[in-house]
């Protein structure tokens, strides 16, 4: 139960945390993402150290990558059984608590000198694993946690207390790392992620979606069925799929971009690194004030369309300084598309099935962009990358408009 409904206020771009239970769940996530971020840096930093040279090190962190992947793409449709089928503060606790043994077990083996490639793979895949459970669970919570027309806030500010953390998060870790070592950053992280346990735990509970339980395999399938038949989601969940292969995987080809085409060097990376942090974090910011203005797939549309142009902008980008921007609003475009794909499946969704759908969006927006990167790496070694850019965002585009001005029930939310 919604405590207030507020059709008749003022609307900012915080109205969703005018509800009690989500701004306690926002402050939770707030504050346990900068832990994510720091772990997330610490890892990448510890696979390059003993990795030994360039080249096993992008081997290494192309398999803590894949140990990532996998788990979310095997067990997500399970995970949306679970979103809809328990109640979702009892899910929640489980998997944040999870989470904070997955960063115990990393810093007590840095600590002791034990942590090795095999041990972090697993460590990753079993938090990863959590992960799974949590985001469809808590995602599906949300509707239930404001008012309906406040969902669009809602989803923006969820991606907000994700991004603004990516900025702060990764130069705590570098700061600890230098202080008190790696295992410092994981213990930091345990600490930080009980954050979310204490707020769900001052949350009122909900009751499960599902009150009559149907069989395992059936229900594994509802999420998937109801998304390819339902006239307008099936078109914005392939759109979804279509860039989680082509182009979102851009960022992960950007350090040989700025290293092999443009010779801009670490320096370089860096700041080409944080112009995308910062137009992720441009993203929820939009997403967040518009999504509650704008009509919904107006603003799926014009943020798909950003992302995909920039994208074959890279392809004709001469150096550094003209690559930041477009970078920057690649990074607009692709987290307000995140954003909308998002409000629309919660909007559009009913109740019961809600945490499947969710399950879906989960499964393609992490699980599909490793593929999706090795996919345009392919494309890159035979044509080049100002090629791969270009036919990747080129076919973005053509998707976008092709499903607009062919899909008129597309238009109407």
């Amino acid at each position: 139960m919604i405590e207030e409904a507020a059709p008749k206020r003022s609307v900012s771009i915080l109205t969703a945390l005018r509800f009690r239970d989500f701004r306690l769940l926002w402050m939770g996530l707030m504050v346990s993402n900068v832990g994510t971020w720091m772990q997330f840096t610490a890892m990448g930093y510890f696979v390059a150290r003993i990795a030994g040279s360039p080249h096993v090190a992008a081997l290494d962190l192309g398999i803590l990558g894949a140990s990532r992947a996998i788990p979310v793409l095997l067990l997500s449709p399970l995970a949306g059984v679970v979103a809809d089928e328990l109640p979702r503060r009892r899910v929640l606790i489980v998997t944040n608590t999870t989470m904070v043994v997955a960063a115990l077990l990393l810093a007590i083996l840095a600590s002791v000198n034990r942590l090795e490639m095999v041990g972090l793979v697993l460590i990753s895949a079993l938090n990863a694993a959590a992960n799974a459970f949590d985001a469809p669970t808590r995602q599906s919570w949300v509707p239930l946690l404001v008012d309906r027309q406040y969902v669009g806030n809602a989803v923006g500010l969820n991606s907000v207390a994700f991004n603004l953390p990516a900025v702060i998060g990764p130069a705590l870790a570098g700061v600890l790392i230098v202080w008190v070592g790696i295992a410092g950053s994981f213990y930091v992280n345990a600490v930080l992620t009980l954050a979310v346990i204490v707020a769900v735990l001052l949350m009122r509970p909900s009751p499960p979606s599902v009150r009559r339980r149907e069989p395992i395999l059936y229900a594994m399938r509802q999420g998937v069925v109801f998304l390819t038949g339902h006239p307008i989601l099936r078109w914005i969940v392939l759109a979804f799929f279509v860039t989680a292969v082509l182009a979102r995987p851009y960022s992960q080809l950007i350090p040989a971009f700025t290293e092999n085409v443009l010779h801009a060097g670490a320096r370089g990376l860096g700041w080409a690194v944080s112009a995308i942090g910062l137009g992720g974090f441009g993203g929820a910011l939009a997403t967040a004030y518009f999504a509650q203005r704008e009509r919904r797939a107006r603003l799926w549309l014009q943020a798909g369309l950003l992302m995909s142009c920039g994208i074959v902008a890279l392809a004709a980008v001469p150096n550094l300084g003209v690559m930041l921007p477009v970078l920057f609003l690649i990074g607009v475009g692709t987290m307000t598309l995140l954003g909308a794909t998002n409000t629309l499946i919660q909007t559009l969704s009913p109740e019961e099935v809600r945490g499947r759908a969710l399950a879906v969006y989960t499964m393609i927006a992490i699980g599909f962009v490793p593929a999706g990167s090795l996919l345009d790496g392919l494309i890159a070694a035979v044509l080049g990358l100002h090629e791969m850019f270009a036919i990747a965002g080129t076919i973005c585009i053509a998707t976008f408009l092709a499903i607009w001005f062919t899909q008129p029930l597309v238009r109407t939310v």
